[in-house]
């Protein structure tokens, strides 16, 4: 029997929402093994100066653990 794990994580990127998720992913899989999915539950921007700057995403990963 497998157990999960599900821990926040709050990832950015100047470029989307996309590439804030694929960034925060990347980031969480050096230091979490066996990731198994990625639940998005919150996405805001950064705006400064009337334009946007960042693209942030709240995320919950879960992943297996190890025996």
């Amino acid at each position: 029997m497998a157990v999960a794990r599900i821990t926040e994580i709050v990832a950015g990127s100047s470029k989307s929402f996309e590439d804030a998720c694929k960034q925060g992913v990347k980031r969480a899989s050096k230091t979490l093994e066996n990731i198994t999915g990625a639940w998005v539950q919150d996405q805001k921007v950064i705006v400064e100066d009337g334009k946007i700057t960042e693209y942030r995403v709240t995320m919950k990963v879960t992943f297996i653990l190890k025996d």
